[in-house]
């Protein structure tokens, strides 16, 4: 995923289906100076990590 399309997700007030290694999750805050994110996955969202930008992909919803 971009850096631009992160951000987007991230600021958005819609929440945007995206993916992390198979798991959905929720984008913080994107950093990109290093091109990383801050996410959660939505079934443990104790659990933050941060991960490259590019671990993450966007799923299309249909509509």
């Amino acid at each position: 995923m971009n850096v631009q399309r992160a951000q987007e997700i991230a600021s958005s007030p819609v929440m945007a289906s995206v993916l992390c290694e198979g798991t959905q999750v929720y984008i913080q805050h994107v950093d990109e100076q290093t091109q990383t994110a801050r996410i959660y996955a939505l079934n443990n969202p104790e659990e933050e990590r941060e991960v490259p930008l590019y671990t993450l992909t966007e799923q299309n919803t249909g509509f």
